[in-house]
């Protein structure tokens, strides 16, 4: 859709594979990923891909909602996957990872503010999504 948000979070969430392929090497596990982009090892995540992707394709606003929507469906699961380990390495990445999509969707939401239209959170309850939209951009901690 020709807007620069797309890119910058694509270039995002490079590094954030690439801090969770970190771990994954470091504690020896095997690594789920498939080299073909949009595609998953995972039915459940492939089915989710495929649905938004064509929803997104739909328009713009389109587009920008379903951005909205993958990082609270992130937000939802980080939050599940951090209350489910007590190591140390994993609780960081985590911890910026959740900063990182609570930012993505504060980004979204603004791009679709600019862009005329409101958003109602599909994943998030409304306190959730308020609270994070009225809050500042985070920065990540333990980067270099």
């Amino acid at each position: 859709w020709n807007l620069a948000i797309f890119g910058n979070i694509a270039r995002s969430e490079q590094t954030h594979t690439d801090a969770v392929k970190t771990l994954i090497d470091k504690y020896g596990l095997e690594d789920p990923a498939v080299d073909a982009i949009g595609t998953f090892s995972n039915p459940e995540l492939q089915e989710l891909y495929d649905n938004l992707v064509d929803q997104g394709s739909n328009s713009l606003r389109d587009a920008l909602e379903v951005g909205v929507a993958i990082e609270e469906i992130d937000i939802l699961d980080l939050a599940e996957y951090m209350a489910e380990t007590d190591n140390e390495d994993v609780t960081l990445v985590y911890e910026n990872l959740m900063k990182g999509s609570r930012n993505h969707l504060r980004a979204f939401v603004s791009t679709l503010e600019k862009q005329g239209f409101e958003y109602a959170p599909q994943y998030l309850s409304q306190d959730e999504y308020e609270d994070i939209i009225s809050s500042p951009v985070e920065r990540g901690k333990g980067s270099k």
